[in-house]
């Protein structure tokens, strides 16, 4: 089995910084895309940031100068640090990984989420 295991959700005043963290474990082969994605409440989820597997990234027009994707591809662990959030950041964000098993099954993965949430 796999699992992705996000971290890092809080409660946070706007204008604050988070770091997400995406930890994935299991039958693990390699791993190529990783991205996060965010959805808020009544909205659909939508694509914040993604990685290659040889660090290429890819950011929303909303989060772009703001957030950073990295990961760790020893540690099978991705990030997202977000800086100079802002109300609308809110919502439950989630981890995606495109990777191969040691079955060498290949397809996408989530996590469960965690909450962000950005008030005064």
């Amino acid at each position: 089995q796999v699992q992705l295991v996000e971290s890092g959700g809080d409660l946070v005043q706007p204008g604050g910084s988070l770091r997400l963290s995406c930890a994935a474990s299991g039958s693990i082969f390699s791993i190529y895309f990783m991205a996060w994605y965010r959805q808020a409440p009544g909205k659909q989820r939508e694509l914040v940031a993604a990685i290659s597997s040889g660090g290429s990234t890819n950011y929303a027009d909303s989060v772009k100068g703001r957030f950073t994707i990295s990961r760790d591809n020893a540690k099978n662990t991705m990030y997202l640090q977000m800086n100079s959030l802002k109300p609308e950041d809110t919502g439950g964000y989630y981890c995606n990984a495109d990777l191969v098993t040691t079955l060498r099954e290949r397809r996408w993965y989530w996590g469960q989420g965690t909450q962000v949430t950005v008030s005064s």
